[in-house]
């Protein structure tokens, strides 16, 4: 399935987990839709030794948060059981069982810059005690573009600044920063503020 056909898909019925026009439906599309378009804007952006899947790319843009709906987040107007870091597993399992195991992976790592096992560990996190580090390019782009985008229905249709992304990672240790700064510098890509268009 493409880019294209996993949009049509949000529209319907999102393997059954998800009401179309629902509260959760119109968040997670949003967000996945900006995360999306930054994604490739990164890609189209990289220089031509970079050589991007860029069709998996979309795919697992689209699909990165797929998890939120098994989890107890009813601001985004999800009511599952699961505490909400927990989405990024809950979207590991809900694609494998699909049929898409490399999408399921960009679920599973795309938090923050990535969790480590020693992490996880450290900090009691809901989650199993394993790296969950964004490996390949393609999980590393999908990473960095969802670091600008809230799922916030107050400002899901505006990209974060750079700075603003760096305070947020500070809160996390200094060397969450610097594995931003990193792909920043290779993954920069024209800046919006503003979309033209609303989700």
């Amino acid at each position: 399935m493409d880019a294209a056909g996993f949009d049509q898909w949000f529209d319907g019925d999102c393997f059954g987990f998800l009401p179309p026009g629902s509260d959760a439906h119109t968040i997670l599309l949003c967000h996945s839709r900006r995360v999306t378009e930054k994604t490739l804007t990164v890609a189209d952006n990289l220089p031509p030794r970079f050589k991007v899947d860029r069709t998996f790319l979309a795919e697992a843009a689209m699909l990165h948060d797929i998890g939120i709906l098994r989890t107890n987040a009813p601001k985004l107007g999800c009511h599952g059981s699961l505490p909400y870091l927990a989405h990024t597993i809950a979207g590991r399992k809900i694609l494998e069982a699909e049929g898409y195991p490399r999408h399921a992976l960009v679920c599973e790592r795309h938090v923050g810059v990535g969790l480590s096992a020693t992490e996880i560990r450290a900090e009691k996190l809901p989650l199993p005690e394993r790296d969950m580090l964004p490996l390949s390019l393609e999980e590393q782009i999908v990473t960095y573009a969802d670091l600008f985008f809230s799922k916030n229905p107050k400002e899901n249709d505006v990209e974060r600044p750079v700075e603003k992304v760096s305070r947020t990672l500070a809160h996390y240790g200094e060397e969450k920063v610097a594995v931003f700064d990193t792909w920043h510098a290779l993954f920069h890509a024209p800046f919006a503020s503003e979309r033209d268009k609303a989700c």
